[in-house]
């Protein structure tokens, strides 16, 4: 019977978004694997693109963590697992602490995680320790490990803002402000570390900051010093399979996956697998064809950013026409679904053809036209997920079902929709697909799209 297993744990949280929470959980992560440590680290709500830098930080798939969306008993599986495993566990929070439903202090608490605090504190003194304090004490049994300013721009402030705390044992050092720590970002996120990899600059960057955090009380911490942090992890229920092991036995999914198509959670792989497919990836951008499958999986990224080169790929288009017209599934989400329509419009006012399997069009916007956890209801079970887009659809198709919004959000009233045509079904929608593994079954089984 498994036990409870003690692993050093920390929570990496802030006040607000674009503190600084994924560099210095990058940074923490590489340090510490750099010294040859076990390093697991998670990531609190859907996000697909802080994980690729904090898997390159610390060399192991990192996965999400969410009491709606991954469920409770999915995150103290994943958390009991790695404490199996790991020297340090690493959390990385979303927005500010206590913002959303849940939050990241929700998440703290049930686990009994320590909070590390990130303050940007370029543009304050005084107020440092205020926020410091105020952090620790808006909500009763919240345990705090302490604060890191970071964008400081001296020695000299670092001092005052050191000054400020009113329990001196709080403070965890301080980054001073550096350009080359900044991970670079575009309108949906991070820029995914596997484009800057190619030449070393990925890994020059976390470098960098593990290199400027070594200077920190935090950075400083060995693995005695690290019990202060141990948590005891739960072993979890055992789960009760929702849809049989063997549903997708004998069927293998095509999973586009380039620099086009990259939103894709490393569970849902696994969920996958674990349903029985075979898993093929290929690339839209690079490939003339499609390997050999019996259903396509085409996940969210950027086709916005290679419009041209999706356009240019006549091949690839053809080849996706043919897997539609043999009427074997296809499921699209987000970025998927826009090149499945006929014309993409990107912000500059440029249009290019795309694959023309659904009719309509899409354009990109400036500003964002959606955001929030959702639900999909489908035949077999209830998926959770997320939406957050920049562009907008039309279409004369009629939305064969919606979106509703999670518990406590309020989203637009009709929801997200849910395109079907012959055997394709596609949404702006992002699934987990292990909250309902049976309806996930269903989206790639030929016989449900009958």
């Amino acid at each position: 019977m498994q036990t409870a297993i003690r692993c050093p744990a920390i929570l990496i949280a802030a006040p607000a978004s674009g503190q600084g929470k994924t560099t210095v959980a990058c940074a923490l992560a590489r340090l510490h694997a750099r010294q040859g440590r076990r390093v697991r680290v998670f990531k609190c709500g859907p996000d697909f693109l802080d994980p690729y830098w904090l898997a390159l930080a610390s060399g192991a798939a990192v996965h999400q963590l969410d009491l709606w969306m991954t469920g409770e008993a999915d995150c103290a599986r994943r958390l009991h697992e790695a404490a199996q495993n790991a020297d340090l566990i690493i959390v990385e929070g979303v927005m500010g602490l206590f913002d959303g439903q849940p939050s990241a202090a929700d998440l703290a608490q049930r686990f009994g995680l320590p909070v590390l605090a990130v303050i940007d504190a370029g543009a304050m003194a005084g107020t440092f320790g205020a926020l410091a304090w105020g952090l620790q004490s808006y909500r009763e049994g919240l345990r705090l490990a302490g604060v890191l300013a970071n964008r400081v721009a001296s020695e000299a402030h670092a001092g005052m803002l050191e000054d400020s705390l009113r329990d001196p044992a709080q403070w965890q050092g301080a980054l001073l402000r550096d350009a080359a720590l900044t991970l670079p970002e575009r309108h949906l996120g991070l820029v995914v570390a596997s484009e800057l990899a190619r030449g070393g600059e990925a890994l020059q960057r976390l470098d960098a900051a593990a290199d400027a955090l070594a200077g920190t009380k935090l950075g400083q911490m060995d693995m005695a010093a690290l019990q202060a942090w141990a948590v005891a992890f739960e072993a979890p229920d055992p789960l009760t399979p929702a849809f049989p092991a063997g549903a997708l036995q004998g069927k293998t999914i095509a999973v586009a996956r380039d620099a086009a198509f990259c939103f894709i959670y490393a569970a849902n792989l696994d969920c996958l697998q674990d349903l029985g497919a075979q898993l093929a990836f290929f690339s839209p951008l690079a490939d003339s064809e499609l390997p050999p499958c019996d259903a396509l999986w085409l996940p969210g990224g950027y086709p916005e950013l290679h419009a041209p080169a999706l356009a240019a790929n006549s091949a690839m288009k053809a080849a996706i026409t043919r897997h539609v017209q043999a009427g074997k599934p296809v499921w699209a989400e987000c970025g998927g679904m826009m090149a499945l329509f006929e014309q993409l419009t990107v912000v500059d006012g440029s249009s290019y053809p795309m694959w023309g399997v659904l009719p309509g069009s899409v354009a990109m916007q400036k500003r964002l036209a959606a955001l929030g956890p959702q639900a999909l209801d489908l035949a077999g079970g209830s998926l959770r997920g997320h939406t957050f887009h920049y562009s907008t659809c039309t279409s004369p198709l009629t939305a064969a079902g919606r979106t509703r919004p999670a518990p406590g959000r309020k989203v637009r009233a009709e929801g997200e929709a849910l395109y079907a045509s012959g055997s394709v079904k596609a949404s702006y929608f992002h699934a987990w697909f292990s909250s309902s593994p049976a309806a996930t079954a269903r989206l790639f089984l030929k016989d449900s799209h009958d």
